[in-house]
């Protein structure tokens, strides 16, 4: 739900559900104080529980978060280097299938930025996914060629190795796209937190402490969620992957060969 919302929808949703809580927490609180014989004590054990919770619900989000971010900058660095150590055993290939194959791998990892830079599960990240597996069955059937071109040669063996954990790394880091956190732990963290936020409005509206407190808490709060959401939404918020290694390996491709072919 929160992955396909636009940034300022996230931040409007947020501020809305949080500030809302808070209003309503105020606004009864002040209601209650002003009736004689208001209990505190209960309203202020609530709502210490209800924070201690929201607290270890909101650290476990932000760590999966975080955890999910982690995982998409590392496989990012990861296809870039076997994508380098692909190309650079392809050097070592004979003709006509080196040159055909070193063409392929500019291709394809120029293919691979364009499909880094662009919003997951979106029609133009479908065609780059289309225009990736076809570059990979083209430098399948080049490396076909060049085993039978030379049967029991290095060359063509070790590129071969290389070529296939180079398309696994790319679908898993395709994969880790969609490994978000679940949808329903979302909704318990803005929920949740919201509803101990209201029981902290209103047990200090009962105490008659200034509106200030709570509202700041309601900042604080909005930007933690907002934060453990961003994190979670590649390329559409704030926070994004980077892929300045697959720029620096293309870049590197520009280079004359450091090798040749036999």
């Amino acid at each position: 739900m929160f992955f396909r919302m636009s940034t300022l929808a996230i931040g409007v949703v947020l501020f809305l559900i949080v500030g809302g809580t808070a209003t309503a927490g105020i606004v009864i609180g002040r209601t209650l104080r002003k009736r004689p014989g208001a209990s505190h004590e209960s309203v202020g054990v609530v709502q210490g529980t209800l924070l201690g919770l929201v607290g270890l619900l909101l650290a476990f989000g932000l760590t999966m978060s975080v955890g999910r971010y982690e995982d998409r900058r590392g496989l990012v660095v990861k296809e870039a280097n076997t994508i380098g150590t692909t190309y650079l055993r392809a050097e070592l290939l004979a003709e006509p299938v080196r040159s055909a194959s070193l063409g392929l791998l500019r291709e394809y990892t120029d293919a691979t930025i364009d499909l880094a830079d662009q919003v997951p599960f979106t029609d133009a990240f479908d065609a780059d996914v289309a225009r990736v597996e076809s570059l990979q069955r083209d430098l399948w059937a080049a490396a076909g060629d060049a085993v039978r071109a030379d049967p029991v040669g290095t060359a063509p063996r070790a590129y071969i190795e290389t070529l296939n954990e180079m398309f696994d790394t790319h679908t898993d880091r395709v994969a880790s796209l969609g490994n978000r956190v679940p949808t329903s732990v979302m909704l318990l963290q803005v929920f949740g937190s919201a509803l101990a936020l209201g029981v902290l409005a209103l047990y200090l509206a009962l105490l008659g402490r200034s509106i200030a407190t709570s509202l700041l808490a309601a900042g604080v709060l909005v930007l933690i969620l907002f934060v453990s959401l961003d994190l979670d939404r590649p390329q559409r918020g704030f926070i994004t992957v980077p892929f300045t290694a697959l720029v620096d390996v293309r870049a590197s491709m520009d280079e004359p060969p450091a090798a040749t072919g036999p």
